[in-house]
């Protein structure tokens, strides 16, 4: 098994925390696990890119153009912004949430408005998650990154839900596991 995952979010939304949760999943699988951190302004509402790969052995962590298997993507600007990584019939998981970039905010550029669309022309495997609409109802909406993880569970056939579980109680401090496993089965049962 051999996987090329690309994170995609802007600062504050968890996607570091996701991204290790699923670098442990490979762990979990026995696989060799390389992953990449690219903070771009984060803390100012920046892109932050995560890139991942686990297979028997892996070199480098950094993914090329047409290399990624999967784009999860927690702003759905972001999933647009780095669609040249994602390989033919590549998959994406997206949260359905807008988050202005600056230009947008200072009214240099408008956000675009055909974004499924162009997602949709790129590849038939595009999954949009309410995500964050489903984080607030159960009363976090920062549980939106482990819930987009679920999602992406619910996809991979040949890893074990377990194996997901044990990632989550690895990663994730005891004082914050109970929402992050809700937030993480609302997910799971979304993606089915």
């Amino acid at each position: 098994m051999k996987r090329t995952i690309l994170l995609v979010g802007v600062g504050g939304q968890g996607t570091i925390l996701a991204a290790k949760v699923l670098a442990q999943v490979g762990l979990n699988l026995g696989m060799d696990v390389k992953m990449s951190e690219i903070h771009g302004m984060a803390q100012r509402g920046g892109s932050v890119v995560t890139q991942i790969k686990m297979a028997e052995k892996v070199y480098s962590p950094l993914i090329e153009n047409g290399e990624a298997d999967e784009i999860i993507s927690f702003e759905k600007l972001e999933a647009q912004r780095y669609l040249p990584l994602l390989k033919k019939n590549g998959s994406i998981v997206y949260n359905d949430q807008e988050i202005a970039p600056m230009p947008v905010v200072i009214g240099a550029a408008q956000y675009p408005g055909n974004i499924e669309a162009v997602l949709a022309q790129y590849t038939s495997q595009v999954h949009k998650v309410a995500a964050s609409q489903l984080a607030a109802q159960l009363g976090n909406q920062r549980a939106v990154n482990i819930l987009l993880l679920g999602t992406v569970a619910a996809g991979w056939q040949d890893t074990p839900k377990q194996v997901w579980l044990d990632a989550l109680t690895a990663v994730i401090p005891a004082r914050y596991l109970e929402l992050n496993r809700k937030a993480f089965e609302v997910g799971y049962q979304y993606g089915q």
